[in-house]
């Protein structure tokens, strides 16, 4: 019987059609700047943003990382919320290898920064502290979507304090679809707003390896050399960005079969005996249990009958394009018989 495999939308096998793309791709040196395909890729994706350039990059983690090293400079510091992924989840990558000063701030329920913790976070030109020099915000986090006019009041904030702006945009078109309308026009005002963006294309769009830091022309140079340092250079890379290239054409608008399936997922949990349901923006659903209940056996119980999610601080469940409604159905039934 098929596995269900809600751990992460990171999961996804690459689609017959983008291992065929992935084959039929011109491929050259990254290294020497001549592989047709990642240039190509950095090209559409760098218009796509309305930005000046764009960078492949093997991981989100790296491209992250580049971004905020070409950004700050040692003993500058980069204001971000406790649950963001670039503080969180990436091995304090900016302050161990950047010397970069995270600013943690509280996240708020929706995801957000209050307005009002950014600013009395930023520090005064004084030689007593690190220098302000960066807000990141993701989006989505969490599943969560920021709202447009809240990411423009924080990066103006920002701005009007001397700081640049980047995205964790790991999930950027998964927003961008929950916003309604067209989504790649979406993405480019979500875009708009920041310096720099880090876009994945592992994830919900389902391509097996990469991500892309876009921005200026001089900051993508800057993080060109970072990337070198960080091990990050490939060589026929095509392979990989005719992937990433694929999803971009044929993945993107189907993220709201995601979104359904997520909602699907929580409507079916809501109610069930000592379980508290996050209802979900995008593609994935958080759950809260009661304190006499085990998470960690729920999981194990779970995965012996063929559904497979984590539990490492709450239950987290993440529809993706290998998971269809008839496998959400079949996952429900499974955990109201655990529950």
């Amino acid at each position: 019987m098929k596995v269900i495999d809600l751990r992460s939308d990171t999961v996804t096998q690459p689609t017959r059609e983008m291992r065929a793309a992935m084959m039929a791709a011109p491929l050259g040196d990254d290294v020497f700047g001549d592989d047709p395909s990642v240039n190509a890729l950095q090209d559409h994706v760098a218009a796509l943003l309305g930005k000046e350039a764009a960078l492949f990059m093997p991981t989100g983690t790296q491209s992250n990382l580049c971004g905020l090293m070409a950004h700050c400079q040692r003993g500058d510091e980069y204001i971000v919320g406790q649950g963001a992924h670039t503080y969180r989840w990436e091995a304090g990558g900016a302050a161990v290898m950047g010397s970069i000063q995270p600013q943690p701030l509280n996240n708020q329920p929706d995801g957000s920064l209050a307005l009002a913790d950014i600013e009395a976070a930023i520090k005064p030109d004084d030689p007593h502290f690190a220098r302000s020099r960066l807000l990141c915000l993701e989006n989505t986090i969490g599943g969560k979507v920021l709202s447009l006019d809240y990411q423009r009041a924080a990066t103006d904030l920002a701005r009007s304090k001397g700081l640049a702006a980047h995205l964790d945009g790991a999930r950027l078109f998964n927003a961008a679809v929950a916003m309604g309308g067209d989504a790649k026009a979406n993405a480019r005002r979500i875009a708009d707003l920041y310096d720099s963006v880090s876009v994945c294309f592992s994830k919900g769009l389902g391509a097996p390896v990469g991500s892309a830091l876009v921005g200026s022309s001089d900051l993508i140079a800057r993080a060109k050399r970072i990337r070198k340092m960080a091990g990050g250079t490939m060589r026929q890379a095509g392979l990989l960005a005719a992937a990433a290239q694929h999803a971009l054409d044929h993945h993107v608008e189907r993220l709201a079969e995601d979104h359904a399936n997520a909602r699907l997922l929580a409507e079916g949990l809501t109610g069930l005996p000592g379980v508290t349901v996050v209802t979900p923006d995008t593609n994935i659903v958080f759950v809260d249990l009661a304190k006499d209940r085990d998470g960690q056996a729920v999981v194990k119980a779970a995965e012996a009958r063929g559904v497979r999610f984590t539990g490492l601080y709450r239950l987290r469940f993440v529809t993706h394009l290998d998971v269809t409604r008839e496998d959400v159905e079949r996952a429900l039934r499974i955990l109201r018989e655990i529950f």
